[in-house]
């Protein structure tokens, strides 16, 4: 089918907001509602709704697009809205213990994590100074700014090779994945900003770095949170930015576990087809997450919108058994994640890479991370 998808269903993630305002408001149970919907409430409505195999026709133009980038555009100010009024409101509400303030903000990792820098990943890859101000802004807001030239510069450039650090390697759990990303992502994203303005002739310390602007961003964040709701709020405020940044490193783990592009000598890869990343179809987490887990198209055609992203069958793609939520809460389990995708990863590689019979020995030889083959 080439019908374009309808834009409201992308629209439920302003469901979420209000629930946070609700928590702080009333406290008690209400406080979990956040956290409880993004996982449990889109994991429902999947097996409710199932999936969704249909494309839109790929030459849409953007014109006919303007209700499914409004969403992206419009997410940033609600999203600071929010946070303005946690930081302020929470430290000062004799209501609210601190169990109760440190799990609110917790759950506003999660709208900022799920949704924030999920909307900046899309804002990102788009041309308008516009978009990608705001995606700045988005993640500005979770202390994470490095992100846009770690996923620009060296993720979509080195998926599946041991030089992409956010490719999580077969039978590494993500108890080992994350401190190592969060070690080495600002580590390979610093080093490929210098290096693209060397071959401009331009030293680091050039004012186009984009780490002078995403320092310069984070740290008025940090003064807000500062002003708003004092020492309490910068606390919460960075429980908060935690938060995000760990949903995220969740998703980056599910997204290419165990795929690797075949080594062709000297340093290349083949190029990045649909097969090197984890697909999903079900219906209502693509809704909250504005198609993200249509993952194996992103990569393979980067610079298409997401209403526009395609699916494939398991022929051309690997499918994962669960959306996004069930699968990030059994990555946290790692015998679970290992029982449920190291097969999947072993029928993938007698699939698609027949003739690679010794894998361990393969990756052994690529491969970075001591027993991550």
């Amino acid at each position: 089918m080439t019908r374009l998808p309808n834009a409201l269903p992308f629209w439920l993630s302003l469901v979420l907001p209000p629930l946070g305002v609700v928590g702080m408001v009333i406290g008690g149970w209400t406080i979990a509602l956040l956290p409880l919907s993004a996982w449990f409430l889109f994991t429902i409505l999947d097996a409710l709704t199932g999936l969704n195999t249909d494309n839109a026709d790929p030459q849409t133009p953007d014109g006919r697009l303007a209700l499914h980038r409004l969403i992206t555009l419009i997410w940033f100010p609600v999203q600071f809205a929010l946070l303005c009024a946690m930081l302020w409101y929470v430290p000062r509400a004799d209501h609210l213990g601190t169990a109760e303030r440190l799990w609110l903000f917790f759950g506003m990792g999660v709208i900022s994590g799920t949704v924030g820098i999920n909307y900046s990943h899309e804002l990102m890859h788009q041309k308008s100074r516009l978009e990608r101000g705001l995606a700045d802004l988005l993640l500005a807001s979770v202390l994470y700014s490095h992100f846009r030239s770690e996923h620009l510069r060296v993720h979509h450039l080195h998926v599946g090779t041991p030089r992409d650090p956010v490719t999580a390697r077969y039978n590494e759990g993500f108890h080992r994945f994350f401190p190592r990303v969060l070690l080495s992502c600002p580590q390979s994203a610093w080093k490929a900003e210098v290096a693209m303005l060397a071959r401009r002739g331009l030293h680091w310390s050039h004012l186009s770095n984009p780490f002078w602007r995403y320092a310069a961003l984070q740290l008025a964040m940090l003064i807000l949170a500062l002003a708003l709701g004092g020492w309490v709020g910068v606390g919460l405020f960075l429980v908060q930015a935690f938060a995000a940044i760990w949903q995220l490193e969740l998703v980056n783990y599910i997204e290419h576990y165990g795929l690797t592009r075949r080594h062709l000598g000297g340093g290349k890869y083949e190029p990045v087809l649909p097969r090197h990343s984890w697909n999903a179809e079900h219906r209502a987490t693509n809704w909250l997450l504005i198609n993200l887990q249509r993952h194996s198209d992103h990569h393979y055609k980067p610079d298409r919108r997401f209403p526009l992203l395609q699916t494939y069958p398991e022929t051309e793609a690997p499918t994962l058994p669960f959306g996004y939520p069930l699968m990030t809460m059994a990555a946290m389990v790692p015998p679970l994640w290992k029982r449920v995708m190291n097969r999947r990863v072993r029928d993938w590689r007698r699939k698609f890479y027949p003739d690679i019979t010794d894998w361990h020995a393969y990756n052994k030889a690529l491969n970075p991370i001591p027993g991550g083959a």
